[in-house]
């Protein structure tokens, strides 16, 4: 976009001319973006807020991971899956965990094993 050096005080002058400025949070120790799939965490993050022409955009850069969300499993669910297999509630939980609270998905692995 700018050819060549271009001095950063220059260019903070430039963008403040243009209506633009930036500006680092400091202290960011992580962020957090919450979806229905799971939590995206960005660890030792580095976040800045661009103000252009009145709306505020955030960029963020950082160490990502994504921690997928466990699903609310009823002990009705649990309950019943154990009584339709025979095993153990803890079994039961834990196939209805994996199968995303999928009750007649539980019951066939649970079958099958």
């Amino acid at each position: 976009m700018f050819p060549g050096k271009v001095n950063p005080k220059k260019m903070k002058q430039m963008m403040k001319q243009m209506g633009m400025e930036m500006e680092e949070i400091e202290g960011v120790e992580k962020v957090v973006i919450y979806t229905p799939a799971g939590n995206y965490v960005f660890d030792n993050a580095q976040v800045v807020a661009t103000t252009m022409q009145g709306v505020t955009t955030y960029q963020l850069s950082g160490d990502a991971r994504f921690e997928a969300a466990v699903p609310e499993i009823p002990d009705e669910d649990v309950a019943l899956v154990a009584s339709q297999t025979g095993v153990a509630e803890e079994a039961a939980r834990k196939a209805l965990v994996e199968t995303r609270g999928d009750i007649a998905e539980a019951i066939l692995k649970l079958s099958q094993q």
